[in-house]
């Protein structure tokens, strides 16, 4: 089997049975690139059922004498982990050579999070008297209150509001689907925007189903919500690097603060592993010395 036929099948295996995004499976697809493109300036002829660990160990030493960060690192490794476990599943290989590939250790860095006042002087900054402005504020409310990713607020359709129950229904990454409550301060703003701004918009064909649109009737780009709070950070004279997830990171850090169990703030942001949810008890060393005196038999 050649190189190009592993990677279809290992396309396929990505989309079908893992079903990871477009993106993801590109990245992967990436990885697989690299790893025979090494293989073939360094052991041509090496049929990829032959290949051995200390082969592996070679191409990530050599991605690393590259200049290639920690964590890029780490997602190549994961990319051809994912690779030789497609093999292993298809009994293409017998054996798994990523098995004890070693993953150098990432230095987590804490995200920024922005407090409740520094929210409500962001908020303070929008200009309610221009229909984008309504727009901005719901969508604001919305990132804040539901901790979405700007990927779901920007492809959020109508149908997915829950006004009576207070919930969304959230399609995030790998098609995986949640539903999220949503507070009564967003579903007003978003309520207002849709009763007197969104009504008037000469939607575009296509657009129909997506809730939050631009004066064109498109749906919007990611950059120009980046652009719109970056804008509104900077007039409140707030100095932190503010962007989208500042808003879901500050969501999640807020709701830990809260006492709130992590896995429900696991299963509301929509995390398939609670490791990556742990990154908010960094944020607030206190909830985890009450989690050990509460909890801890011996505390």
């Amino acid at each position: 089997m050649s190189g190009e036929a592993y990677k279809k099948g290992f396309a396929i295996y990505l989309k079908v049975e893992k079903g990871l995004s477009t993106n993801t499976v590109s990245a992967y697809l990436d990885d697989v690139d690299k790893l025979f493109s090494f293989l073939e300036s360094t052991h041509p002829g090496l049929g990829i059922v032959s290949v051995k660990l200390d082969h592996l160990s070679s191409f990530i030493n050599q991605i690393a004498e590259l200049g290639l960060s920690v964590a890029s690192q780490s997602r190549i490794i994961s990319g051809v982990k994912s690779f030789f476990t497609y093999l292993l599943s298809e009994n293409i290989t017998q054996n798994d050579p990523s098995e004890l590939l070693i993953t150098p250790r990432l230095k987590r860095k804490l995200p920024d999070v922005l407090s409740v006042d520094e929210i409500d002087e962001i908020f303070k900054q929008i200009d309610m008297s221009k229909p984008e402005g309504q727009r901005n504020r719901a969508m604001l409310e919305t990132l804040y209150s539901s901790g979405l990713r700007v990927s779901e607020l920007i492809s959020l359709p109508t149908s997915h509001i829950y006004f009576d129950d207070g919930f969304l229904r959230v399609i995030g990454k790998g098609n995986k689907e949640r539903l999220v409550p949503i507070g009564t301060e967003a579903l007003k703003h978003i309520a207002i925007y849709a009763n007197n701004i969104r009504v008037h918009i000469p939607v575009k064909p296509g657009f129909e189903g997506v809730f939050f649109l631009n004066k064109n009737g498109r749906k919007l780009s990611r950059e120009m919500v980046f652009m719109i709070i970056k804008t509104l950070a900077a007039k409140a004279g707030i100095n932190k690097n503010v962007h989208p997830h500042t808003f879901r990171h500050s969501f999640a850090t807020h709701l830990v603060e809260g006492g709130a169990d992590l896995r429900a703030v696991q299963e509301m942001l929509g995390h398939e592993s609670i490791t990556t949810t742990e990154i908010y008890t960094h944020l607030d060393r206190n909830y985890l010395k009450e989690v050990i005196q509460r909890f801890h038999p011996r505390a």
